[in-house]
């Protein structure tokens, strides 16, 4: 996520040229041109706002993929399994680790906020779409697990 959130805030948005320096003939002059081909290489996608329905559903199934891996998590380690991506010792701490978990949410709402910014629009849902999966996912597995009796 930190990778991702990294190499998206070096995007911007297409911006306006700057005028700075320029007399108002060339300016005038300039931007139809500017405008004209920017309307033809960048296909224009409606402007939503960022917390509309769609997103707040999205974000409620992140919300809920990770309460669900949340309990998967513990219920794991209740019949005796070791927790593969955290230690045992954060995943016992129950408000730390329910921390962690609502800090990947918001994480989460953190990138797709940034790639509505920068005018990434299906980058922004698949992000949370994409998180819902491999949360619920690890949920799914988590819960598919054996579970270790002594012989």
């Amino acid at each position: 996520m930190l990778l991702l959130m990294i190499g998206v805030s070096s995007l911007r948005a297409q911006q306006p040229p700057d005028t700075a320096g320029l007399n108002s003939a060339t300016v005038i002059s300039a931007q139809p041109q500017t405008l004209a081909t920017a309307a033809q290489t960048i296909p224009q996608q409606p402007a939503h706002r960022f917390w509309d329905r769609e997103n707040d559903w999205l974000f409620t199934a992140v919300g809920a993929g990770r309460a669900l891996d949340y309990a998967s998590t513990l219920n794991i380690r209740r019949r005796g399994i070791n927790e593969v991506f955290l230690n045992n010792s954060i995943v016992d701490n129950h408000p730390l680790f329910g921390g962690i978990e609502a800090a990947g949410t918001a994480a989460s709402i953190g990138v797709s906020y940034m790639f509505h910014r920068t005018g990434h629009h299906r980058l922004e849902r698949w992000t949370s779409a994409v998180h819902f999966g491999v949360a619920a996912g690890g949920a799914a597995r988590n819960y598919a697990l054996k579970t270790p009796h002594p012989n």
